[in-house]
């Protein structure tokens, strides 16, 4: 039985321990934080409930087949609902558009900016449909890329299906307003991607949306977290808590296993579902990684931007805000300019936010709104002091969704407010340069050209999540836990 020590335990963690554990290895996941989810954290303050991280469901399909792999049936641990619309999108001009993945009413939308635009909507998705059969229904993104002879072989096949276009550009081709360029271009930043370099293989999450829905798991995304605990716990897995891995130890080329408070924890595997750039920098030392990883090579790395949260009790309901809601600001293009490229914090911003109540009020105290907001900023590389730029971002913030956006009296009801910076992601979840989403998602960090989900320098040292193949979001670190089960077991069943 080969031992495996699993480093982290986010959702791309979690489904990698449950498919190993089912297949007979013995997986022990060891968690820095006092309970299991990563990124995908709950704060719980005050009667209100808040997701951390990841906020929704876009393929119950791919997560199903992480309770197939154990032999269980999702319906038996989770309880989904669907959302409609999927998100409200606020423009500045103070017109909105309630995005679905009703095609009548969809074009209806999109008609209220340009009827030409809502003519193209069929061919869009039609043309999408070829990346989304190479991504989901020919398992591209559940493979391992680790091969030239298989990139070399796809692609032709990118290139035919626009794959290569930034989606931006790709999105252009149909759509000529541009709130509905930003309709559908848009995603990549779901993922720490800009939509102006992000290739359009990444354009295949529109295409997911319409054809699985948008889903929120009731109790919150930390259901699923709890979900997956539960059915690693019933395999006989191990958890420790409050385990920080301090190094993983390498003999001879190959990993014998990690170092946890001081001590020694053999293993014959180790999984790390930390963040990528920062497990090879801090976790492994360099005279193990002089071949690709270096910490020189780390450093060229593009990371993902990072976000500004806040986590907001509110004892007052707000009905403009669905479920999801995006506020835009004038400036698209410039504005994710100054968050990837000049690394500014900008006097405006556009922010997402995340009001469970909506559909799920046990989410907060009767009558009250559990509002999660996520703003994207730099991460930092930027010369950004968050110990003093913090206050005065969160007043503005607050500011513009009482007296511009209409949150009426939003500050004088608010119960709980909880506020979390890139800072706390560097310090907290141990993100290289306090990033949300790991590695960022361009050309020349996608598929062959990410860190691979088997080591390319240390043998039985494999990773999992957004930092690996495929990339980020609840889909993709599910799929990159399917591509890195089958490295391990081609590698362990010769």
């Amino acid at each position: 039985m080969k031992r495996v020590a699993l480093i982290g335990s986010g959702f791309g963690g979690l489904a990698e321990a449950i498919r190993l554990q089912a297949r007979g290895y013995k997986v022990t996941i060891f968690e820095k934080r006092a309970k299991v989810g990563g990124r995908a954290y709950q704060l719980v303050k005050d009667g209100y409930t808040f997701d951390m991280g990841p906020s929704l469901i876009t393929a119950p399909f791919i997560i199903e087949r992480v309770f197939h792999a154990a032999g269980k049936r999702m319906r038996d641990y989770l309880d989904i609902l669907p959302l409609d619309p999927f998100y409200r999108i606020y423009f500045h001009d103070k017109t909105y558009m309630d995005y679905s993945g009703d095609p009548v009413r969809m074009k209806q939308e999109i008609a209220k900016f340009d009827p030409a635009d809502a003519k193209n909507y069929d061919r869009f998705f039609e043309d999408v449909r070829g990346i989304y059969d190479a991504v989901i229904t020919d398992g591209l993104g559940s493979k391992p890329f680790d091969s030239w002879t298989s990139f070399l072989k796809f692609v032709p096949r990118a290139i035919g299906l626009g794959g290569m276009l930034p989606v931006y550009s790709y999105v252009s081709k149909y759509f000529r307003h541009e709130h509905n360029r930003f309709a559908f271009s848009f995603h990549p930043l779901f993922i720490g991607g800009s939509p102006f370099r992000a290739p359009s293989i990444y354009i295949m999450i529109p295409y997911l949306e319409r054809e699985a829905g948008v889903w929120f798991s009731r109790g919150g995304m930390y259901s699923l977290v709890q979900a997956f605990e539960k059915v690693f716990l019933e395999l006989g897995g191990t958890i420790r808590t409050g385990a920080e891995v301090q190094e993983i130890v390498v003999r001879d080329g190959a990993v014998a296993g990690v170092r946890v408070g001081g001590e020694m924890q053999e293993a014959d595997i180790v999984v790390s579902n930390g963040d990528v750039p920062w497990v090879y920098k801090n976790l492994i030392a360099p005279e193990h990684r002089v071949r690709r990883w270096t910490d020189r090579a780390i450093d060229r790395l593009h990371i993902s931007m990072s976000v500004f949260l806040l986590y907001i009790g509110v004892r007052k309901k707000y009905p403009q805000l669905k479920h999801h809601t995006l506020i835009i600001s004038k400036r698209y293009r410039e504005l994710v300019k100054d968050i990837f490229d000049r690394k500014t914090l900008p006097d405006d911003f556009s922010m997402y936010l995340h009001v469970p109540t909506r559909t799920d009020p046990s989410m907060a105290p009767e009558g009250a709104e559990s509002i999660y907001l996520l703003v994207p900023v730099p991460h930092l590389g930027a010369s950004i002091d968050w110990s003093t730029a913090a206050g005065p971002f969160r007043e503005r913030i607050l500011a513009f969704l009482e007296k511009e956006f209409g949150l009426e009296d939003l500050r004088k009801n608010i119960d709980v407010l909880e506020t979390f910076t890139p800072v706390d992601f560097k310090e907290q979840l141990n993100a290289h340069l306090g990033n949300a989403f790991s590695i960022e998602p361009r050309l020349t960090q996608s598929a062959i050209f990410r860190p691979h989900n088997r080591s390319e320098e240390i043998r039985g040292l494999y990773f999992v999540g957004a930092g690996t193949h495929p990339g980020g979001g609840v889909p993709g670190v599910l799929l990159g836990a399917e591509a890195t089960e089958a490295c391990i077991v081609a590698d362990t069943t010769r």
